[in-house]
């Protein structure tokens, strides 16, 4: 059972409330030139067939990772270095082009910097997430997929190293299939590029599990995100989606984060 404190920890992440990260006090991140130790690796790898650019936040109030947005060519790879503790997220932005002003957005995912770098801005849903707490000391970390605030692309979260038990976590389906009329985003090629969660499409406190429905007791899956969790069975379909989709790992694994798996 997940106690107390680290499951809070994770229901600060779902709810999008990076100011509130319960993460220990950890000093001014810096790069690997000024000596920094670091406690994780996370790998990140491009198996989609088109360009994504992944981008990183951090929570809590500490300082952003080195690399807070980047580009990934198609079966490319890319290393991040984490410190611990440490909680934040990463998502893929997609469909990205730089104007004539040189001003960089994406079609999905931006975050409204104005370049590859997202700078300490979140994405903008729907995307998909994968979502972290990595403890100090070689503690208890725990990951997860989330399509709380909907979905992009398939993605999929697998430790390196750590003690027993350590497993992986995926939405390996393209939920952009099944995605409902009125949920979808669609490209100029008039693709669903993207899927917005019941949440973000209807802005109904039953499928945001706010207001009278702020409780695990109180809110319970809809059609909807039983609709993703029949898909993506891992992954959060929504705010109090604990029990199938919260993961864990001791020991201080690595990571492997693959977009389209």
């Amino acid at each position: 059972m997940i106690q107390n404190q680290s499951r809070s920890k994770i229901k600060t992440i779902q709810r999008w409330k990076l100011d509130h990260f319960s993460c220990s006090s950890y000093p001014p991140f810096s790069s690997q030139a000024t000596g920094a130790v670091y406690s994780a690796t996370f790998t990140i790898t491009n198996n989609c067939a088109f360009t994504i650019w992944p981008a990183t936040l951090t929570g809590g109030g500490t300082s952003q990772l080195t690399s807070t947005g980047f580009e990934l060519t198609s079966k490319a790879s890319s290393t991040l270095y984490v410190p611990s503790p440490w909680s934040g997220r990463i998502w893929a932005r997609s469909q990205c082009s730089i104007d004539r002003h040189g001003k960089f957005t994406c079609a999905i995912g931006d975050c409204g910097s104005g370049e590859i770098p997202c700078n300490g801005a979140g994405g903008t849903p729907p995307v998909s997430l994968v979502e972290f707490t990595l403890a100090a000391n070689r503690g208890q970390d725990f990951y997860d997929v989330s399509l709380v605030d909907g979905f992009n692309l398939p993605v999929s979260v697998t430790p390196q190293g750590g003690l027993k038990g350590c497993n992986t976590t995926s939405c390996p389906f393209d939920v952009n299939t099944i995605c409902p009329s009125n949920f979808a985003i669609k490209g100029s090629d008039g693709r669903v590029i993207a899927c917005k969660s019941a949440c973000l499409a209807l802005n109904q406190p039953q499928y945001c599990c706010t207001g009278p429905f702020a409780s695990p007791d109180k809110c319970s899956p809809s059609f909807y995100s039983i609709m993703f969790k029949n898909q993506c069975p891992q992954a959060y379909s929504y705010a109090y989606d604990d029990k199938s989709s919260t993961f864990t790992c001791s020991g201080g694994p690595n990571y492997s984060i693959t977009f389209c798996p």
